[in-house]
C-alpha cells in the first residue's frame, strides 16, 4: 500500500489505533496460529501496531511483520518476537515461504486494479497448503473515509471468486459489523483459505 495520504493518518494517528486495536486475541487469530506447525514462518501483511504479530511470537511462531506506516513498524518492532520492517504489498517474496499470511483489514487499502496482484503474491508466498487469513470491510466502490483513508471496498462473492481463481481453497468465513478508528461502524468478512 503506497497511498501518502492513508499513511500520513495511521503515522498521525498512532496512539489513537493502538488504543482502538489493544484488544485479546479473535478466534481467528487463535485458529490462524493453530494452524501453524511450531516455529513455523508467518508474515502479518500490513500488521499495524503489531499485536496480532506478537501473540503469533507468544504462540512459538517465527514472525515478520510489514507495514507501510513508519509509526506501525516502530511500534511493532517494540514486541519480543517479531521483526517488523516497513514495506508495501509489492514486497512479498516470489517463492514459497511462509506457513502463514495474516491481511488482518490491511489489503482493503489496495487499489482495485492491484488486488488481484497482491492476491497471486500471497499465493506464490505461501508454502503448499499454507493459511491465509483475509479480512475486509464489505461493500461496493472506492472511498476515503472521514480520517482521508483510501478503501476499496468487495462483495463477499466477489472475494471468494477472487481467492478461488487464484488457486485457494476456502475453510472458513464469517461476517460481522465494527467500529473502526473513523468512528462508522461498517460490515466485514474474514476469509480463511489454503494454498
Amino acid at each position: 500500500m503506497t497511498d501518502a495520504q492513508t499513511l500520513a493518518v495511521y503515522d498521525v494517528k498512532i496512539d489513537d489505533y493502538l488504543r482502538l486495536t489493544q484488544a485479546p486475541p479473535s478466534k481467528s487469530l487463535l485458529a490462524f496460529i493453530k494452524a501453524i506447525p511450531e516455529g513455523g514462518r508467518v508474515l502479518d501483511l500490513g500488521c499495524g501496531p503489531g499485536f496480532a504479530a506478537a501473540e503469533m511470537a507468544r504462540h512459538g511462531c517465527n514472525v515478520e511483520a510489514i507495514d507501510g506506516s513508519a509509526e506501525m513498524v516502530a511500534a511493532a518492532s517494540k514486541h519480543p518476537g517479531v521483526i517488523a520492517r516497513q514495506a508495501t504489498f509489492d514486497d512479498l517474496p516470489a517463492q514459497a515461504t511462509y506457513y502463514g499470511i495474516y491481511a488482518n483489514f490491511s489489503l482493503l487499502h489496495a487499489k482495485r486494479a492491484d488486488f488481484n496482484r497482491h492476491i497471486q503474491a500471497c499465493h506464490a508466498a505461501l508454502l503448499p497448503g499454507g493459511i491465509f487469513h483475509l479480512a475486509m470491510k464489505l461493500g461496493t466502490g472506492a472511498r476515503r473515509d472521514a480520517l482521508g483513508r483510501f478503501y476499496t471496498y468487495y462483495t463477499a462473492e466477489e472475494l471468494k471468486h477472487i481467492l478461488t481463481q487464484n488457486g485457494f481453497s476456502l475453510t472458513f468465513e464469517r461476517e460481522g459489523t465494527e467500529k473502526g478508528l473513523a468512528g462508522d461502524v461498517e460490515p466485514f468478512i474474514m476469509l480463511a483459505a489454503h494454498a
